[in-house]
């Protein structure tokens, strides 16, 4: 299977914001509206084999995101992470950070990345 984040398939998607290392993607139909992933444009499978130059890439589009964001929504917050393996979540093998943006209307306002993590159900058995 080809990868959809790198080419040509990246190429269809909706491509908001880019630098010379990543790539910024709406993704607002498959999330929550506003949300985007920063994509580094070589592939890397997960964050940690993201180069130095990547990384800071990467956080200069999220900057910018957020800029743009705010003014275009004026979130109340966000949730912003990477999840690394299958066993994280992580269903693209190509690194990519979700910034969420999130209201204090929303279903589940209020509930970040640690309470799924939290639950009682998620405990390992001899923990």
């Amino acid at each position: 299977m080809q990868c959809p984040f790198c080419k040509p398939h990246v190429e269809d998607l909706p491509i908001v914001g880019r630098n010379e290392h990543c790539l910024s993607i709406d993704v607002a139909d498959e999330i929550l509206a506003g949300s985007r992933i920063i994509v580094p444009r070589q592939h890397r499978a997960t964050p940690f084999e993201m180069t130095e130059a990547e990384i800071t890439a990467t956080f200069e589009l999220l900057r910018a995101a957020k800029l743009e964001i705010d003014s275009a929504m004026s979130p109340d917050g966000y949730n912003i992470g990477w999840n690394s393996g299958a066993i994280a979540g992580q269903e693209v093998f190509h690194a990519h950070l979700h910034v969420v943006p999130r209201f204090r209307d929303e279903p589940l306002a209020g509930m970040g990345i640690r309470y799924w993590l939290k639950q009682e159900n998620n405990r390992r058995p001899n923990q």
